[in-house]
């Protein structure tokens, strides 16, 4: 009989394979959630898409999720310290999402301490977004789990190191690390694993599938592209973000003015310009994903559309990346 390795993410999050299919807005909808659990992988509730785009309370929302499923879910919780409405609101997500039986959570940008301390409590666990090492070091010392490391090849909010040298950042803090970035292939998958990572956060990949209520025009756009389709832009939410370069893209530019780039390194005002960006980006990126590429709008994905070329079931994705890991893993 064949041993495998002891996986933390897989004792931490009760998944199969040490996979996630990562919360994205406004891409996850309780079917795509609930396929790659079933699966064996771990899917992640966004719950402003949950709310906002896919029209569930967030009660009903897990709860239909559990109708397809049965296996662990996760919860994203983005904590960013830009209103006190949105915060309390998020309060009450985690609160309902520990109700509903959730024990995984992610958090990300903010200090996640009260997140650990709630969910803790209730017997779970948290993994916090990261894309350099005072961010790991902050959330180490706040008492989460496990990281999600973003690295530059990611779709959505990107880091700027690359995987290997974002592992080697990180891989003496003790915690478990998720690579999220790049893996769009079985292989890369493998190879992340072989690196070091505990698991791989997949998005752009999951996209790409049948469950997800992604336009076709996404989904196409997401087939066609490759690397060099991918630029980053500060447009959206006042931090990077990775996304297919298109006629509209180059037209408004990557970059935010030259008035507005100071305002998002101060302490003090970054939080209220990157809270204006978001809440424009909110609408933006929801039109887009729902009602294709005739709009002006911007389609997110990372540099794993390169290996991406065909939409299918997202348990034949997870089966593949499955194949790929007890393969290595045996070998090892």
């Amino acid at each position: 009989m064949v041993e495998f390795a002891t996986n933390s993410f897989l004792d931490h999050s009760g998944a199969e394979i040490p996979l996630i299919c990562g919360a994205m807005y406004p891409c996850s909808n309780p079917e795509l959630v609930a396929a790659a659990s079933e699966a064996g992988a771990l899917g992640v509730v966004q719950p402003i898409a949950l709310t906002y785009v896919h029209g569930h309370e967030l009660r009903n929302g897990l709860r239909r999720i559990r109708e397809l499923t049965s296996k662990p879910i996760g919860f994203n919780a983005i904590i960013e310290q830009s209103s006190r409405i949105y915060l309390d609101r998020m309060r009450r997500w985690i609160d309902v999402a520990l109700e509903e039986g959730v024990r995984f959570f992610v958090t990300a940008l903010g200090n996640p301490r009260w997140v650990v301390e709630r969910v803790r409590a209730a017997g779970g666990v948290v993994y916090h977004d990261v894309t350099a090492r005072k961010f790991a070091e902050k959330a180490r010392d706040a008492g989460v789990d496990g990281l999600i490391c973003v690295n530059d090849r990611a779709g959505g909010h990107a880091g700027d190191l690359s995987p290997q040298a974002l592992y080697d950042e990180l891989s003496d803090l003790g915690l478990p690390l998720v690579c999220a970035g790049g893996v769009g292939a079985p292989q890369d998958f493998a190879h992340e694993l072989d690196r070091g990572y505990q698991a791989a956060q997949l998005g752009t990949r999951f996209i790409a599938t049948l469950e997800c209520r992604a336009h076709d025009d996404y989904k196409r756009a997401i087939l066609r592209a490759t690397e060099s389709d991918i630029v980053h832009t500060d447009k959206i939410t006042g931090v990077p973000v990775s996304v297919i370069r298109t006629p509209y893209v180059e037209s408004l530019g990557t970059r935010a003015s030259p008035l507005i780039r100071p305002l998002l390194r101060h302490p003090r005002f970054k939080h209220y310009i990157r809270s204006f960006y978001s809440l424009r980006s909110i609408w933006q990126l929801k039109r887009a994903s729902l009602r294709g590429g005739g709009y002006r709008d911007y389609f997110q994905a990372g540099k794993s559309v390169r290996a991406i070329d065909k939409i299918e079931p997202t348990a034949d994705v997870v089966r593949r990346f499955a194949a790929a890991w007890r393969e290595g893993d045996a070998v090892a």
